[in-house]
């Protein structure tokens, strides 16, 4: 069996959730003040993705950090052209720790019309889709932001989603789509409706051959994406935590059935560099069992 349809059977098969290490230059900043390293560790971004990078490191060889429980990574490009440990970081995730790894390839997002934030255009996502097969990149991700209820907004950001998504098939990887809505949306239930409405209708349109995953906010009614889980297209529904602390983002996932986690803040909560191995993984650990439980419902 190939690595991928290994790595594709563990996604859809096996409890667990995916790790987001995929911060990029705008949140890297705000991700090492949060791990306790403020910007006098830098003089440049050269600088600051090597010191993202040590965190980042230090997260994927902790000893509670395996496929056990994390089944999938999510990384930034900076990161997938590093090595871990002597290997390269996706060869790292998949050979020494059994996860499967991501690639986010959206270059950020456009200005906001018509209450929605589409992905900025990709030139050359051909030539990294490329790449990052060769390195050993199971799936992608990228993100766009719905902030109203807006039918023609949300319409064209799933739109633009599945057009990038089978251009990501075609390249053969596996795409997660991400049309976050924003927690302090105050439209955000009458949006999450219109989204899957709009997600619904661009999956009944794939082939059978063509699969993708979902990454959504942890909704406002629970289990409002069920038929998006059951639909035949969708190897998996991800959530991220979108802000929402650890323990109110788990509380959310627990509630809605076979969605699993996608966490980045929620994960590295209670991190920080100046944290002993035995302190950095006890905090680890905790963490990483939290999010497991509430992913295994």
């Amino acid at each position: 069996m190939t690595d991928y349809n290994q790595q594709l059977q563990k996604i859809k098969s096996q409890n667990g959730f995916i790790a987001a290490l995929d911060q990029s230059g705008g949140s890297t900043p705000t991700a090492l003040k949060s791990y306790g390293v403020d910007s006098s560790a830098w003089t440049n971004d050269e600088g600051m993705y090597s010191v993202v990078h040590q965190m980042r490191a230090r997260i994927m060889t902790s000893p509670s950090f395996t496929g056990e429980r994390v089944i999938g990574a999510i990384l930034f490009e900076n990161t997938m052209d590093r090595e871990v440990e002597g290997k390269s970081t996706a060869e790292y995730l998949w050979s020494v720790k059994q996860v499967v790894p991501f690639l986010k390839v959206d270059k950020g997002l456009s200005d906001e019309a018509n209450g929605v934030q589409l992905l900025k255009p990709m030139p050359q996502l051909d030539e990294l889709l490329a790449k990052a097969k060769s390195k050993g990149i199971f799936g992608t991700k990228m993100r766009s932001v719905i902030k109203l209820a807006n039918q023609a907004g949300i319409e064209a950001v799933v739109k633009q989603q599945f057009e990038v998504a089978k251009q990501i098939i075609a390249a053969g990887l596996m795409p997660i789509i991400e049309p976050e809505v924003d927690i302090n949306s105050s439209e955000k239930a009458q949006a999450e409706v219109m989204l899957q409405t709009a997600i619904l209708a661009e999956l009944d349109q794939l082939t059978s051959d063509q699969q993708v995953m979902l990454k959504v906010t942890l909704p406002e009614v629970v289990n409002s994406y069920a038929a998006c889980i059951a639909h035949p297209n969708t190897a998996k529904v991800v959530a991220l935590s979108g802000g929402y602390d650890r323990d109110h983002a788990n509380e959310r996932l627990t509630a809605n059935k076979g969605i699993i986690a996608s966490f980045s803040r929620a994960l590295s909560q209670g991190l920080s560099a100046q944290q002993s191995s035995e302190e950095f993984d006890a905090t680890m650990n905790t963490s990483i069992e939290a999010i497991y439980q509430a992913s295994s419902t």
